[in-house]
């Protein structure tokens, strides 16, 4: 846990922002396999790669023991419904839906975006 917290990127340009909410099961040796199918060695390079070429500049997942929470930046003109849809598209991404599937508490043969519930933000220090 980084009590520091956590250094964001500089794009360059205007970013905008998405999160997102998802339950795993609550079975601590699944969410540890889940874990693995996230880090550096594990992760699929296709799936990588598919997120990049939709346009999503940075995507971060955060745990609290079976929650989790994703944070995407994409550019302003970024049209997440359109990227969504191409990215069900690519190579292997139903395979990896279908594999992650099985650690999340969710249907079985849904979509990316049938399991992540999209948040509203209700507060911002700025605005």
């Amino acid at each position: 846990m980084a009590t520091n917290g956590y250094k964001t990127k500089d794009f360059g340009v205007p970013v905008k922002r998405y999160c997102q909410t998802l339950r795993l099961k609550d079975d601590a040796e699944l969410i540890r396999k889940y874990r693995e199918a996230h880090d550096r060695e594990h992760f699929w390079d296709e799936i990588k790669q598919g997120i990049k070429s939709v346009g999503i500049l940075e995507m971060e997942i955060y745990i609290l023991d079976n929650t989790l929470f994703m944070i995407v930046d994409a550019p302003l003109d970024f049209d997440w419904d359109t990227a969504m849809a191409r990215l069900a598209t690519l190579p292997r991404q139903q395979e990896w839906e279908d594999y992650v599937a099985s650690f999340q508490d969710c249907a079985e043969g849904v979509s990316s975006a049938e399991k992540w519930r999209m948040m509203e933000r209700m507060f911002h220090l700025y605005e």
